[in-house]
C-alpha cells in the first residue's frame, strides 16, 4: 500500500503539476483502483494524505472562518506605462542602484492560502478580506496539483503558500459542453467557475471540477531561508507544487516594458486566462523594507493588460445609489458578450463623465471591462443620420429617499446617509462584514429584504429584529432566523475597532479604525475629537481628519451613530501597551525562531511596548538573529546594532 500510494502520487504530478505523464490513463487507473481496494480491505491502514482522499466527503453545513498567517495584500494596478515608470523610479530610488525584479503572470483565478504543518496539508483558506477567510480544505484536498504531503527531505515545520486556482480554458470548454448537454446552465467564465468551485459545502461536487492549482508566493516558512522570490519559487517546485510558466528578472524598465508586450500578444494562445504581469522585487528583505500600505505591498504592482472590447447600443439610463450616497449613472445595456462574459450593465462614473463622453438613451458605445472586470462605457460609436435622445440629467433628489443632492466635485451625493434606503442596504452590509462585526448571515440579499420590507430603518434597528419578523421573509425559516438573531444579539459586545469600521466613516478602513481606537480608547473621545486631535494619529493627515470630521459633524448622521452605540453593551479598547525593558527599542526580527512565529515575536515585542521595524539601521536597537539569519544580520554587525538570540530576547521577556 504504501509502495502504491507513492506510485500514484508520483504519477499524478507529473501529469497535473509537470505535465510530462510517464504512464497511460488505464494503467493509473489500474494503480488507484488496486489502492482502493486495498485501503477498504485494511482501513486502519489508509493514510490521510492518501491519494484515494481527493475524492471528497461529506458535505459540510457552512464554511469556517480562519486568519492567514500572514496577510494576503492585493496589488496596486495599472495599465499605464507612466506608472510602471513611475514605480521602477521609486524603487531605484529608495533602494539605491538597478534592484532587480521578478517578472510572472498575473493568473486570473481565485487566490488560496495553503498551510502545511510538518509537511502535510492541514489547511486551505480563500483570501477573502486579506486577513481572514473561508476555511475550504477538504474542497481544495481534490484538487489533483495539490501535494497533501510536501515532496523533499526537509520540509518546513510551517509553510504558508499563496497560489492561484484555476480551470484552464480546455477543461472549462469541455465542463460547459457537458452542462449543456444535461440540460444545466453553464458557466460565464473559468474564474467564477473555479471560485464557485472551491466554495462548495459538498467537497464531491468540487472534485468533479477540472481544477489545477499554481503556486507563486512563499508567504511564511519557519525554518527555510527564503531570500529571493525566485528562491521561493525553486522551493516552492521542490516542494512538489506547481509554478508559473515564464517567469523572468529584469532590472531596467525596457525590459520590463518587452515583458508585459510579448505576454500580452500571446495572450489568446494561452490555455489559461491572465488580465496582466506582476512586478515585483525580487530581494525578500528589500521589499520587506519598502513596506505596504494598509492595502497593497509598495515593491510590487500589477501591470494589467488594454481590456477587451465590443460595440452594443444602450437602452436606458438609470441612477444607482451606493452606501456612501454617491449616485451613479448606470447604462442598461442589449446584452454582449466580452470576453467570455455576458454584459448588460455598464457605469457612465459621475455626472462630468456623462457629460464629457455625451453618451444617451438609445445610443451605440464601445464597452469594456476594466481590468477584465467592472464593465464600462468608453466612447460613444458615431452613427450618421441617427437621431438620438436628449442628453441624460441626474435628478435633482435622491430616487430612494427623496432627499435633495448635493454636489462635490464631479459627483452627485445623497446627504442622508443612514436614511436612505439604497444606502442603508450597503450600509447593513458593510457593518456586519468580517473587518466590521462579524455578524454571520447579514449577506446583500438579507440587507436588501431587511430594508425594503421595513423591518430595519437604521444600523440601531439590527438589534431589534425578532426572528419571528426573520421567518416570514424568503429564504428564512425558523432555525436560520434564530441564529441571525443570535448572531446580531451576540455582537452587543465588541472591539472599538470593529464598531469603528463598521460605520463606513470615510477614509477610515480597517486599519485606521485600530489606529483611532489604540490612540483615543473610546467611542466618544473619537467622535469628540478635533481636526488637530485626529491628525496626533500617525497616518491621518488635514485631507484625511477633514472627511471624518465632515461625516461625524452632519446632525442626522451623529443621531444614527449615537442610536446604535446606545445598542451596544461594550466596546473593548485595544489592550494597553505595557512598559519594561522593550519599552520605546527598536527590534528587527531575522532567521527563524523555535519558540515563535514572527507574527507571534512581533506581537509579543510590541506588547511590551517596542517597535518592530523591517529594516536594519542605526535607529535600531536589537536585532534578534534566529536560524538560517541573512542579510540583516550583516546588516547590523557592520553598523554595531547588538544582536540578540532567541533566548536572549526571552530574558528580555521575562520568561528565560
Amino acid at each position: 500500500m504504501a509502495e502504491l500510494r507513492l506510485a500514484v502520487e508520483e504519477h499524478n504530478y507529473r501529469y497535473h503539476v509537470l505535465d510530462k505523464p510517464t504512464v497511460s490513463d488505464a494503467e493509473f487507473d489500474r494503480l488507484f483502483r488496486r489502492l482502493q481496494e486495498l485501503e477498504e480491505r485494511y482501513p486502519a491502514l489508509r493514510t490521510p494524505d492518501s491519494p484515494t482522499q481527493r475524492v471528497g466527503s461529506e458535505p459540510l453545513s457552512t464554511l469556517p472562518n480562519f486568519d492567514h498567517v500572514v496577510p494576503m495584500r492585493s496589488l496596486d494596478s495599472s495599465q499605464e506605462p507612466a506608472d510602471v515608470k513611475r514605480f521602477h523610479e521609486r524603487i531605484m530610488k529608495a533602494l539605491g542602484g538597478d534592484p532587480e525584479f521578478i517578472l510572472e503572470p498575473k493568473l486570473d483565478g481565485a487566490s488560496l492560502e495553503l498551510v502545511y504543518e510538518d509537511g502535510h496539508l492541514v489547511r486551505a483558506v480563500t483570501r477573502g478580506n486579506g486577513v481572514t477567510g473561508e476555511g475550504v480544505t477538504e474542497n481544495v484536498r481534490t484538487i489533483p496539483s495539490v501535494p497533501l504531503k510536501l515532496r523533499g527531505t526537509t520540509p518546513p515545520a510551517l509553510l504558508s503558500v499563496r497560489g492561484e486556482v484555476m480551470m484552464f480554458l480546455s477543461a472549462f470548454e469541455e465542463l460547459n459542453q457537458r452542462l449543456v448537454e444535461r440540460g444545466e446552465e453553464p458557466f460565464v467564465n473559468p474564474r467564477n467557475a473555479a471560485a464557485g468551485a472551491i466554495r462548495q459545502l459538498d467537497s464531491r461536487i468540487t472534485a468533479e471540477r477540472p481544477l489545477h492549482l499554481i503556486a507563486y508566493d512563499v508567504l511564511h516558512a519557519e525554518g527555510v531561508a527564503v531570500e529571493t522570490d525566485r528562491q521561493g519559487l525553486k522551493w516552492l517546485a521542490e516542494w512538489g507544487f506547481r509554478v508559473p510558466d515564464r517567469v523572468e528578472t529584469a532590472s531596467s524598465l525596457d525590459e520590463i516594458l518587452d515583458y508585459h508586450r510579448r505576454y500580452e500578444a500571446d495572450r489568446d494562445t494561452l490555455d489559461y486566462e491572465i488580465d496582466g504581469v506582476v512586478i515585483k522585487v525580487d530581494d525578500l528583505d528589500a521589499r520587506e523594507q519598502l513596506g505596504s500600505t494598509s492595502h497593497h505591498p509598495r515593491g510590487a504592482m500589477a501591470f494589467k493588460f488594454e481590456p477587451r472590447k465590443e460595440i452594443t447600443r444602450i437602452d436606458r439610463i438609470v441612477v444607482s445609489v451606493g452606501r456612501t450616497g454617491a449616485m451613479t449613472p448606470v447604462a442598461l445595456l442589449r446584452p454582449v458578450e466580452v470576453g467570455g462574459v455576458t454584459v448588460s450593465r455598464a457605469t457612465l462614473h459621475n455626472r462630468e463623465e456623462l457629460a464629457r463622453k455625451d453618451v444617451r438613451e438609445g445610443d451605440l458605445v464601445r464597452i469594456q471591462r476594466a481590468g477584465d472586470v467592472i464593465p464600462q462605457v468608453l466612447e460613444r460609436v458615431p452613427e450618421p443620420g441617427h437621431k438620438r435622445h436628449a442628453a441624460y440629467a441626474l435628478p435633482a433628489a435622491c430616487p430612494a429617499c427623496g432627499t435633495p443632492v448635493v454636489l462635490k466635485g464631479p459627483f452627485t451625493l445623497c446627504p442622508n446617509r443612514f436614511g436612505c434606503p439604497a444606502q442603508l442596504k450597503g450600509r447593513l452590509v458593510h457593518f456586519g462584514s468580517r473587518g466590521a462585526l462579524d455578524i454571520e448571515g447579514l449577506g446583500e440579499e438579507t440587507a436588501k429584504l431587511l430594508v425594503e420590507r421595513e423591518l430595519v430603518h437604521d444600523l440601531a434597528g439590527l438589534f431589534h429584529l425578532q426572528a419571528q419578523q426573520l421567518e416570514a421573509l424568503p429564504g428564512f425559516a425558523e432555525k436560520s432566523a434564530n441564529n441571525l438573531v443570535d448572531a446580531i444579539q451576540a455582537r452587543r459586545s465588541t472591539e472599538l475597532a470593529r464598531f469603528v469600521h463598521g460605520l463606513g466613516i470615510p477614509e477610515v478602513g480597517a486599519t485606521v479604525a485600530r489606529d483611532l481606537a489604540g490612540h483615543f480608547r473610546t467611542l466618544d473621545a473619537i467622535l469628540d475629537a478635533t481636526p488637530e486631535a485626529l491628525e496626533a494619529v500617525p497616518g491621518i493627515g488635514p485631507k484625511m481628519s477633514e472627511a471624518i470630521r465632515t461625516f461625524l459633524d452632519e446632525p442626522r448622521t451623529r443621531r444614527a451613530i449615537d442610536r446604535v452605540a446606545s445598542e451596544m453593551r461594550t466596546l473593548t479598547a485595544p489592550a494597553a501597551v505595557k512598559g519594561g525593558a522593550l519599552s520605546g527599542k527598536k527590534i528587527v526580527f531575522t532567521g527563524g525562531l523555535e519558540r515563535f512565529s514572527r507574527e507571534e515575536a512581533k506581537e509579543r515585542a510590541e506588547a511590551e511596548g517596542a517597535k518592530v521595524v523591517s529594516s536594519v539601521s542605526k535607529a535600531t536597537d536589537y536585532v534578534v538573529a534566529g536560524s538560517d539569519a541573512g542579510s540583516k544580520l550583516d546588516k547590523a554587525t557592520e553598523l554595531g546594532v547588538r544582536v540578540l538570540t532567541e533566548e536572549d530576547f526571552l530574558t528580555l521577556l521575562g520568561e528565560a
